[in-house]
């Protein structure tokens, strides 16, 4: 026993900062291989970050719509198979957009695009597919990227609103990047792949479908926090981390406050899942006035979550619907209980609308109430309306919803992840720490990633981890 005790504390130890998807993840793969103590530092009092749930009403809700999706890394899938086991649930997808005032089926569905597809659209995709525009010379956008893959119809119609919606910015002040990595039908071909998956015969293994959990998406955070802590990680809740100290370039120390007192944590490893603007805005000494002004011009879109509990079984049979229509504020609508399938609680349903909104903005000032009318009133216009008793309505504010990929921005993310790579003993990674929009799979993937190139005597294998950049560099995230 004493042996063993001496190999633990032997051990290179590594705080994770951040217990979403990603940190979680990494505590767990570097318990479960053994090669290191982890410490996880979180600011709320749950682990998950916007991959978590919560109960609402006796009815398990998350932030906004979350789904496993079957492109999880096997290696990874099967390891949550066998932590959740049967409260991991195989579930149909069955969801629609909402398209000039009519309904498609989402995923897209053959038969469906036949019998409700607006005419006018039909026809001009139809047009555009024979007469593709020509790039205009002009740097490549998000808007001259889709218009020259999909045509001129899709993205007036559905994609530039869209994106307009939600981040806040025309299409054409938006990086190429995001048509490159946000959107996984950017071109004819992959829309028709699409839709040729729901036809049975053509349907590729797990598509149409996604993995969900029982008791909402945050079990996944929670059963692989569990398992980290059974195997010894600690995991520290509330704690606000106020900075990351170095000395000759090497990290020595992290510092937070919690309970109301500050308390330092000695470590020559800090894993950081945190925005990468706001970890460089940590480093003391303070990092040089040329990094701190680009981490400055990185920015994050926020989003309002509104919640409203109705007195009904069921509100509709989709799990989401989605609004591309400017008019329509929110962006998408989700009823958890059709993601799991739960009939409990009986008589009463949640449903979840996300609105893209920045701090300082007047709906970010309105209460949960109004907010909560707003919404029964977009649902009204959308023939969505709320016929039974609203029993309640809540609000959740996240700051950091979405990367935006303003133009230009990549060489600001260049110069802040350039200087922090420079500092020994640190690493950024997980959708804010590397600024992307990737799914919960690709968080888990860099997180085994990030495991893998640990050594056990807590050296860190920078050029195999380079090589790992270059793979999440081809995430394209799941719709």
């Amino acid at each position: 026993m004493a042996d063993t005790q001496v190999a633990i504390v032997d051990l290179p130890h590594v705080v994770v900062l951040g217990a979403g998807p990603a940190g979680v993840g990494a505590a767990c793969e570097l318990t479960r291989s053994g090669r290191a103590r982890v410490t996880v530092l979180e600011q709320r009092d749950t682990v998950g970050g916007n991959a978590g749930s919560f109960q609402l009403d006796g009815v398990w809700v998350d932030y906004g719509s979350h789904r496993l999706h079957p492109a999880c890394d096997p290696e990874i899938l099967g390891n949550l198979r066998e932590l959740l086991g049967e409260e991991l649930l195989d579930r149909p997808r069955h969801g629609r957009i909402r398209l000039q005032g009519r309904w498609i089926h989402f995923p897209l569905k053959p038969a469906d695009m036949v019998l409700r597809m607006p005419k006018r659209f039909a026809f001009g995709v139809a047009r555009d597919m024979l007469h593709k525009p020509a790039m205009n010379g002009h740097q490549e956008s998000f808007a001259s990227v889709l218009e020259h893959s999909l045509g001129s119809t899709i993205c007036r119609e559905f994609y530039f609103p869209y994106a307009r919606k939600l981040w806040g910015l025309p299409p054409e002040e938006i990086a190429a990047t995001q048509a490159h990595r946000r959107v996984s039908g950017n071109s004819v071909g992959k829309i028709l792949r699409k839709v040729a998956n729901s036809v049975p015969g053509f349907r590729r293994p797990g598509a149409g479908r996604f993995f969900y959990p029982r008791h909402g998406y945050g079990e996944i955070t929670r059963r692989l926090g569990e398992s980290a802590q059974e195997r010894g990680a600690s995991f520290v809740m509330q704690a606000k981390v106020n900075s990351v100290e170095y000395q000759a370039n090497t990290v020595c120390a992290v510092t937070y406050e919690c309970d109301g007192r500050s308390q330092t944590l000695a470590t020559r490893n800090v894993w950081s899942t945190l925005p990468i603007s706001l970890l460089l805005r940590m480093l003391r000494p303070a990092a040089p006035p040329e990094a701190l002004a680009s981490a400055s011009r990185i920015q994050f879109r926020g989003m309002i979550l509104i919640y409203i509990t109705l007195a009904q079984q069921q509100f509709t049979e989709y799990d989401a619907h989605y609004f591309p229509e400017e008019v329509i504020p929110i962006s998408r609508l989700s009823e958890p209980k059709n993601y799991s399938g739960a009939r409990d609680p009986r008589g009463r349903t949640v449903l979840c609308a996300e609105l893209p909104s920045d701090p300082g903005s007047p709906y970010w000032e309105m209460t949960d109430v109004q907010l909560g009318e707003l919404l029964c009133r977009w649902l009204e216009q959308t023939g969505l309306p709320v016929r039974s008793r609203v029993l309640g309505a809540t609000t959740r504010k996240l700051r950091q919803a979405y990367p935006m990929y303003v133009r230009g921005y990549e060489d600001d993310l260049a110069v802040a992840d350039r200087w922090l790579s420079g500092v020994h003993g640190l690493l950024t990674f997980g959708r804010q720490g590397l600024f992307v929009h990737d799914n919960t799979h690709h968080a888990l993937y860099m997180a085994k990633a990030a495991s893998e190139c640990l050594g056990s005597d807590g050296s860190f294998d920078q050029d195999r981890w380079a090589r790992y950049r270059e793979i999440f560099q081809t995430h394209v995230v799941e719709d």
